[in-house]
């Protein structure tokens, strides 16, 4: 396996493709601007899913699961969410190819077979799931409703990147159901905070809850509530939304129930996702020069065993050592893999590990087995330390915890350094340009204003931070007054 990598002060794009790519997380398809998870970084996906699904379970979400195709006109009936997401639609509209037989051996549509309404492969699920939802909602005694469903969406993207922004990718999308608008509110607002809580505890990355301007709300949405992190490059990254919908999709599918009073009204809604990018968020956040840095709670694996010897008995011997470690470590919930593979010399398979980010690397040989002690080496600060066979459990338990907070601390450090007061809009570009990060500035709250500063720098507003204190001042552009401070940057 490949090691050299393009740095990320030379090219911070390059050096992040060429990572997704040499640590065998993913690659490009046949399919343009699809790709394949391969299982390495299909592992650390199914442990973003199994925690997340853990957290939605304990408040109460269900999941269900709704076809990939929506009829064109359940899509039209929410106006924005169509516009919205109408120009990366992928659309079927036959059911049929046949022989072509003007080109022997090839195929064609066969124009007999049109679709009588043509199907949209789902960019998102509102329309399907509300349409269904009109079927199971009478009474107030059906709410709330709390959905969830793990699936595939495809928007059709010109640009891609892997993991990032790709013409399909994986997500769950959350959809709720209830009887007043604050219990909507509420959810969404809950819904963000288990985001949060993922982001911070489980990826190791810091992020700001906020809420987005009209113009950068989900289509469709009275409110979008976000939590945006920062990469180290100075780029943010929107990690997840959650939607507070009214009852706009209820008015467009004709969803009423009867309230404890016996009177008819239409439910209160939310959406929520998060999607595969988060393996783009959790790569730019913690990795460097050398490969992945991967936090201890979403590795694959937390400790690899590497045997180094020189012959069969030897590496018997040294089985027999390590196979008493892995039961010791798994008793303590502790993930390890024992890389006994006779087809890789010890240091490529060193330069493996380390380029895939496992957090603790033991190698054990013969003079090991002799002092009874191992050679432990940590991912995150490439440090060595030897370490006695009797204290190697609780050793290893105490870095695991070490290496997770101090992923997150170091992260936390870095975005307290590049978020930046500016009050003049010379001062706005040059942070921009000369430092990134995020840019707290006064807005007067005009979309065409946020539209100006994004067309002359790129930076966006990236949200409204939930606990920012209002605090008079002047727009960074305009001029115009100002409430309170908002957050820009560009992003991904």
């Amino acid at each position: 396996m490949s090691k050299n990598l393009t740095t990320r002060s030379e090219d911070y794009s390059k050096w992040y493709n060429e990572l997704v790519v040499k640590a065998d997380l993913a690659e490009n398809s046949a399919v343009r601007g699809c790709m394949v998870i391969k299982p390495y970084g299909y592992a650390i996906w199914e442990k973003m899913q199994a925690e997340l699904d853990r957290m939605f379970k304990e408040t109460g979400h269900q999941n269900a699961y709704f076809p990939l195709f929506v009829p064109k006109s359940l899509f039209e009936a929410e106006e924005k969410n169509a516009e919205g997401f109408a120009k990366e639609c992928a659309v079927v509209t036959h059911y049929r190819l046949q022989n072509d037989p003007d080109n022997p051996g090839k195929l064609r549509v066969d124009p007999n077979a049109k679709l009588e309404e043509e199907l949209v492969v789902r960019p998102t699920s509102e329309a399907i799931i509300w349409s269904t939802f009109k079927g199971w909602i009478q009474s107030y005694r059906d709410l709330p409703l709390l959905i969830n469903q793990w699936a595939n969406v495809v928007r059709w993207e010109m640009r891609t990147r892997l993991f990032l922004r790709t013409a399909e990718f994986l997500w769950q999308e959350g959809h709720t159901a209830h009887a007043t608008k604050s219990e909507a509110i509420s959810e969404a607002k809950l819904m963000n905070n288990i985001y949060a809580n993922f982001a911070e505890n489980f990826m190791a990355i810091p992020v700001i809850q906020g809420v987005k301007t009209e113009s950068e709300r989900f289509a469709g949405a009275e409110e979008t509530y976000c939590i945006e992190a920062l990469m180290q490059d100075g780029k943010a990254l929107q990690a997840g939304t959650s939607h507070f919908l009214g009852q706009n999709f209820a008015k467009a599918f004709d969803v009423k129930f009867a309230n404890s009073e016996g009177k008819q009204d239409y439910v209160w809604a939310t959406s929520w996702g998060v999607s595969t990018r988060l393996m783009g968020a959790l790569i730019m956040t913690h990795s460097d020069d050398k490969g992945l840095v991967l936090p201890p709670n979403l590795a694959p694996y937390q400790v690899v065993i590497v045997p180094i010897y020189r012959n069969d008995e030897q590496l018997a011997e040294i089985t027999t050592q390590a196979e008493t470690i892995m039961t010791a470590l798994r008793a303590e919930n502790i993930t390890v893999k024992y890389d006994h593979r006779t087809t890789q010399r010890p240091g490529a398979k060193f330069a493996q590990h380390e380029l895939q980010g496992v957090p603790l690397r033991l190698a054990i040989g013969p003079k090991d087995l002799e002092s009874g002690t191992v050679e432990l080496a940590r991912r995150d600060t490439l440090t060595k330390q030897v370490v006695a066979l009797e204290s190697l459990t609780d050793t290893i338990k105490t870095l695991i915890t070490e290496i997770q907070t101090g992923l997150f601390q170091k992260a936390l450090d870095f975005r307290a350094d590049h978020i930046t007061k500016v009050e003049t809009f010379e001062a706005f570009k040059t942070v921009l340009e000369e430092k990134a990060g995020f840019i707290s500035a006064h807005w007067d709250g005009s979309t065409e204003t946020e539209d100006k500063i994004k067309e002359i720098t790129k930076a966006t507003i990236r949200c409204i931070p939930i606990d920012s204190e209002l605090e008079d001042g002047v727009c960074v552009f305009s001029g115009k007054p100002s409430k309170q401070r908002v957050l820009f940057a560009k992003a991904y």
